[in-house]
């Protein structure tokens, strides 16, 4: 026997086929090329989970580690709009999204060709994909999809909700600097009072008349109408109002009057830049060949680019480069290949299967991804936990009894807590979950790297089971146009992973509000004991005082 070793394989050939994901034409494409082509190996665009699910297998349940760390509950939310898209395009062409696929496999199988998936694993991408993402970008993302497939008034009113829950502690802590009187407040809280009783009473008495849109439309009309006629103009609930004492008062009438102007805000911003979506037969006269055609998916894919160039890079360029590293392997071995991906990725491949010394090492398109720039949310977090603890240490140090600092302290440990367990509660969470995400609000809100969220979550994880599947269940009941709004979302909510990314949310955006709601309204109370914001301030100096003449007689 010969020691030398045998001349190595001759090189293969790679026919890269590009396809739209949910196009008819794309998949008698992809089964023609592989009868001409009768190739050693047929690549797909997929990786292993996505290929398991695709035969029919039970998707993986979620592990609770991967779901709750660090952005990863936002990672998932971008999967599933990215889902959702490609759903609602399949439908609306019938065809199954990922068919072109299901063909290539079943073809190449037919015919007892090998199959190589040479896709990057799913939720590598999009982790890659949240992180090379600026925040604007990330807003711009969200903000765009919602103006895809709702009304503009009903963003509009989101909206000014969210402006509004921060205006009204503004209202509340400046509100007497520019002409904010008790008077006026006291009307604009019983103006909100009565809004709520009669919204209430009319929402009762319609449900036996009008239909779901029909009563909303009457409750919040009728309310809002009787609580600025009957409240803040004539005044008619100011000898309720005037029990509920001057800290009630002061409070709900400056968080009502915020309400107001964010949600005014709102929706005037909607009225100027009227985003609808898009009505289904103008979604329909779409000719799907465009999707294939090369000059269109290139201006697609620079669109995306200027929206998103970091996102671009982790979503086409690196697994532009992490296939054609696959496929380069395939022929160096001598295989034949036809690889069937996306139209969007095919031009970047063939450039690296031309030029395979351009690609870049492998290493750096796998693994989890660093954000980029500045770490300005995590300064930010230690800036906040350092000046809490700074603020109750020279407070003491200044000789602030210590009953006083105790007092503060619970005060801010209660709000916390009642706030942010009880929005998970009203979100389904469970006693235990909420009162775990409670009991560490305090804590948390002084710190954006960590969230009470995450530790509800992690509690009700001990009693749910979420599953890559809630995301196919969620496709199907946000693709039912007909069901009613209250129906649907009662469904989402029955669907464990939704569920859960709710229960987490709004155990976070309960300790937001809490923080805010306690420093524009329980801190000044508090204060007013030191002497209000003058007094607290000279306090502080005076503590930071004695703190540098403790430190510096203890080291000399």
């Amino acid at each position: 026997m010969s020691d030398k070793a045998g001349p190595p394989p001759a090189e293969g050939s790679v026919r890269v086929v590009g396809t739209a994901h949910v196009s008819a034409d794309s998949v008698r494409e992809v089964e023609e090329a592989i009868e001409a082509e009768r190739p050693d190996v047929v690549a797909v665009e997929l990786d292993e989970g996505r290929y398991r699910q695709m035969q029919g297998e039970t998707p993986d349940d979620l592990d609770a580690g991967d779901l709750l760390r660090g952005n990863t509950v936002f990672q998932f939310i971008a999967y599933w709009m990215l889902s959702y898209v490609q759903a609602q395009l399949g439908e609306k062409f019938d065809v199954r999204p990922g068919a072109d696929m299901l063909a290539a496999i079943e073809t190449a199988e037919r015919h007892g060709l090998d199959v190589a998936l040479v896709d990057r694993d799913i939720q590598v991408t999009i982790q890659r994909f949240w992180a090379r993402m600026g925040i604007v970008e990330k807003l711009r993302m969200i903000g765009g999809l919602a103006f895809g497939v709702t009304d503009s008034r009903v963003v509009g009113l989101v909206a000014g909700l969210f402006v509004g829950v921060f205006l009204g502690p503004l209202i509340g802590l400046f509100g007497g600097s520019f002409g904010v009187t008790d008077a006026l407040l006291t009307r604009v809280t019983g103006g909100l009072l009565l809004a709520v009783v009669v919204g209430f009473a009319l929402d009762y008495v319609g449900d036996a008349f009008l239909d779901g849109k029909g009563r909303l439309l009457v409750a919040v009309g009728g309310g809002v109408a009787v609580g600025l006629i009957a409240g803040v103009g004539l005044g008619l609930a100011d000898g309720v109002v005037s029990a509920f004492g001057s800290f009630a008062v002061h409070a709900i009438g400056s968080m009502g009057l915020g309400l107001v102007a964010g949600l005014g805000v709102g929706l005037v911003a909607a009225a100027v830049f009227p985003f609808v979506a898009p009505e289904p037969e103008d979604v329909e006269e779409f000719d799907m060949s465009e999707l294939t055609d090369t000059d269109v998916v290139s201006v697609m894919m620079e669109e995306f680019r200027e929206f998103s160039p970091g996102g671009a890079e982790a979503l086409i360029d690196e697994r532009d480069a992490y296939i054609a590293h696959r496929l380069v392997a395939l022929r160096r071995r001598g295989a034949d290949v036809v690889a069937v991906v996306g139209a969007g990725h095919r031009e970047g491949i063939e450039r690296y299967l031309a030029n395979p010394e351009t690609l870049p090492p492998m290493e750096s398109l796998v693994g989890t991804a660093k954000k980029r720039g500045v770490p300005w949310f995590e300064i930010v977090g230690v800036l906040m936990s350092v000046g809490f603890l700074a603020f109750f240490l020279l407070l003491a140090m200044a000789g602030v009894r210590n009953a006083f600092l105790l007092q503060l302290f619970g005060a801010w440990f209660l709000v916390n807590g009642l706030f942010a367990a009880g929005l998970a509660k009203l979100a389904g969470a469970r006693w235990t979950s909420a009162a775990v995400g409670g009991g560490v609000a305090w804590m948390t809100s002084v710190n954006p790297l960590l969230a009470p969220g995450w530790f509800t979550g992690y509690v009700e994880l001990r009693h749910t089971r979420v599953n890559v599947s809630d995301i196919a269940t969620l496709n199907e009941l946000l693709g039912d146009e007909e069901k009613p709004l209250k129906r649907l979302v009662s469904e989402m909510f029955d669907v464990p992973l939704f569920r859960l990314i709710m229960i987490v949310a709004m155990t976070n955006v309960g300790s937001i509000i809490a923080s805010v709601l306690f420093t524009a309204y329980i801190l000044p109370l508090f204060g007013a004991e030191l002497g209000g914001v003058d007094g607290v301030t000279r306090l502080m100096l005076e503590g930071a005082g004695r703190s540098a003449d403790a430190i510096w007689r203890a080291v000399t």
